[in-house]
């Protein structure tokens, strides 16, 4: 089975605007996803990639209309400023991958339903009661939010450790063997590139 690494990070506007996408492709093809939550500051000091807030006004301009407009044309809502951004991304990171241990909810719509908290929902992930609703939702156990936390932040650093590996520089980042995928706009292309591999 195909197997794609999907280096996640809960509070990104274009891991929301990936919606279920990524799930429907591996569906499509038959692959399994095993989700990667990353420290995405570290991945930035690691690679020299400016933080938001230090970055020029063009782009935070450009940022703003861009993920506007993306939501609009994915039809799905968005606050381009929302109240809660940014915030502490550790208890969703950790909760998500208590979670795909578990194996006994949605993986996926768990990871939707956290970046959706933000970016959708005005709230704040930072909040243990905001993990623990979104873990209900996608059928887990919501005591998954506070077990396991240690190991979770051992896992996240491993994670990271290993995108910087690879090359990942952003989020979401999917890789399949040694080919990188950056964006939710790439999508389509790992669509293709599993078609590609099947038709082998």
């Amino acid at each position: 089975m195909t197997q794609i690494d999907y280096y996640y990070f809960p509070i990104s506007p274009y891991v929301y605007l990936a919606g279920l996408r990524l799930e429907e492709i591996a569906g499509k093809h038959g692959a399994s996803i095993n989700y990667k939550p990353v420290e995405l500051m570290r991945i930035y000091a690691e690679m020299g990639t400016e933080p938001l807030p230090k970055r020029h006004d063009s782009r935070k301009i450009y940022r703003l209309k861009d993920i506007a407009r993306q939501a609009r044309f994915l039809d799905m809502p968005l606050n381009p400023e929302p109240a809660h951004f940014p915030t502490n991304p550790v208890p969703a990171c950790t909760a998500l991958i208590a979670a795909a241990h578990d194996g006994s909810g949605d993986v996926g719509k768990l990871a939707h339903l956290l970046s959706r908290a933000t970016w959708a929902e005005e709230r704040d992930l930072a909040d243990e009661a905001v993990v623990r609703d979104c873990l209900s939702q996608a059928g887990f156990d919501p005591e998954l939010a506070s077990k396991g936390m240690l190991s979770g932040v051992e896992e996240l650093q491993r994670n990271t450790d290993e995108a910087i590996r690879r090359g990942v520089f952003g989020a979401p980042f999917y890789g399949v063997g040694e080919e990188l995928f950056w964006g939710q706009d790439r999508l389509p292309h790992l669509d293709a590139h599993l078609d590609e591999l099947a038709a082998r």
